[in-house]
């Protein structure tokens, strides 16, 4: 079964959840390499754009984790955000994208249940970016 199934379901935590459980390395290698898109996506639509910041930072901690220069992160997180930039890069998720006006209703509340529950590896990253400049 696609992680992003077309079946109705709802987005919510344990919709993040079920689907960080399904992500493998080669996902991560997937979401980093679509950053163009997942970035232009974010940019272009009203919806999404007060993720920009955070879409970068979230690119940056799956490059530095990729890279194994940072590991002060739990799986959970790490597969949280390669699920969630993928499902931001899908056209066809739950609520399609090119519906005018609540395409991007899906993305932008998963793109808030996962910034909710890795804030605190987020905060952690950041600060270890600081010191290594």
């Amino acid at each position: 079964m696609n992680m992003f199934s077309k079946k109705k379901e709802e987005i919510d935590e344990k919709y993040l959840k079920k689907g960080a459980t399904q992500i493998k390395n080669g996902d991560i290698d997937i979401a980093v390499d679509n950053q163009k898109e997942i970035d232009d996506k974010i940019n272009n639509s009203g919806a999404l754009r007060k993720y920009t910041e955070l879409g970068k930072v979230m690119f940056g901690m799956l490059k530095d984790y990729r890279k194994g220069v940072y590991k002060d992160i739990p799986w959970f997180s790490i597969a949280a955000i390669a699920f969630v930039l993928l499902y931001v890069l899908n056209p066809l998720d739950i609520v399609p994208d090119f519906l005018p006006g609540i395409g991007y209703i899906d993305d932008f509340a998963l793109l808030t249940i996962t910034i909710r529950f890795i804030e605190t590896d987020l905060h952690k990253y950041l600060d270890w970016k600081l010191e290594e400049e």
